[in-house]
C-alpha cells in the first residue's frame, strides 16, 4: 500500500493567498512548516508572531490558528509538534503548543497548551485522556 505522502511537496505559499489546497497564510516569513504536513481547506494561518508546523502534523479544514489575538491583543508562537492531529474547525489561539501525538476532536478551543501523546477537545479544550 503507497503512503499518501510518497510524493508530498512543500507547498507554494504567498502571504494573504490561498494554495492550491484553499488554505492561507499571513504573516508568512513568521511559518515554519515541516515534511508530510497535510493542513484542510480553508484553514486560516495568521503567524505574524511565529507559527511552527513539525513534520507530519495534520490540520482539518476550517481551523484558525492565530500567533495574535485582534480580540485583546495577546501575542506568542504557536507550536504543532510532530505527528498531532487538530480536528476540522478547531481554533488554536496564541502562544499555544500542541505536543508530539496529540490528537485535538473537532471544534475545539485550544487556549492552553496540551501534553504530548494525549487526547483533547471541548471549548476550551481539556485533555480527556492520554494515548
Amino acid at each position: 500500500m503507497a503512503d499518501r505522502f510518497d510524493n508530498w511537496q512543500k507547498p507554494d505559499i504567498e502571504d494573504g493567498k490561498p494554495t492550491k489546497w484553499n488554505w492561507v497564510v499571513r504573516g508568512v516569513n513568521g511559518l515554519t512548516l515541516g515534511e508530510k504536513t497535510d493542513i484542510g481547506a480553508f484553514t486560516y494561518i495568521q503567524a505574524q508572531e511565529g507559527v511552527v508546523i513539525e513534520d507530519e502534523v495534520q490540520i482539518g479544514a476550517h481551523c484558525s490558528i492565530y500567533s495574535v489575538s485582534t480580540i485583546d491583543g495577546d501575542k506568542g508562537k504557536v507550536v504543532l509538534k510532530k505527528n498531532c492531529k487538530i480536528g476540522a474547525n478547531s481554533v488554536i489561539l496564541p502562544g499555544v503548543t500542541i505536543g508530539e501525538n496529540a490528537v485535538i476532536g473537532a471544534m475545539s478551543l485550544v487556549k492552553s497548551d496540551i501534553p504530548a501523546n494525549s487526547v483533547a477537545f471541548g471549548i476550551p479544550a481539556k485533555v480527556q485522556r492520554k494515548i
